[in-house]
């Protein structure tokens, strides 16, 4: 069941108002299916976060299988991945850096350096992402994913990510990738429901997401 804390029908009506171009690619593109419903623990969600930065979505299913696989029920919880080896979660195919990330998320998940997922339901997106950011390997790009795809929240916008920045560029028809900067500031507009826009942006430029 999706966990999304807006209306996707309400979302999609501001999105075509406030923007003619996008509005135009979601009649072609069709209805929103921006879904929030990755993971209920903590751990879970952060660490197939981790397992998939920098992977092609096939290649990234295959290992996030194979690390699932180390647990009890193919479960990723914290208590048994503080209790894994480098050598095992390199055996599952993590690079080191991400073996690393995953220990450090256990820890930082057990010892209360994380606050709990009903807390985040009370905090800020600016403060999650801080929060999130003290686990090695986590930076504001994969705090922002979990944001939408694991929390449901609905003005985030991504943009420093390459498939957003293709879909800007194809949707609003420039010749020139737009930089972070310039990506947000062209999508500032469609304020509150950025998390939307950034599902058909993502559409527009034919990305695979991980969800």
């Amino acid at each position: 069941m999706s966990r999304l804390r807006y209306n996707r029908r309400r979302a999609v009506e501001h999105l075509r108002g406030q923007c003619s171009s996008l509005g135009s690619f979601i009649d072609r593109c069709g209805p929103l299916k921006l879904r929030a419903a990755r993971g209920n623990d903590l751990f879970s969600a952060l660490s197939a976060a981790i397992v998939y930065q920098q992977l092609s979505g096939k290649a990234a299913s295959t290992i996030h299988g194979r690390f699932s696989s180390l647990f009890d029920d193919d479960v990723p919880e914290a208590i048994q991945a503080s209790r894994l080896s480098i050598d095992s979660l390199r055996g599952a195919g993590l690079s080191r850096n991400k073996a690393l990330a995953i220990q450090d998320l256990a820890e930082k998940s057990l010892d209360g350096t994380l606050e709990s997922m009903r807390r985040m339901a009370r905090l800020d997106d600016g403060e999650i992402i801080e929060n999130l950011c003290q686990v090695r390997g986590i930076g504001p790009w994969t705090a922002q994913m979990f944001l939408i795809f694991d929390l449901g929240r609905p003005d985030v916008m991504p943009a420093t990510d390459l498939g957003v920045q293709k879909g800007i560029r194809a949707v609003y028809g420039i010749s020139e990738l737009p930089s972070p900067d310039q990506a947000f500031e062209r999508t500032r507009h469609l304020a509150p429901y950025r998390s939307a826009a950034s599902w058909y942006f993502w559409r527009a430029a034919d990305t695979v997401l991980i969800t």
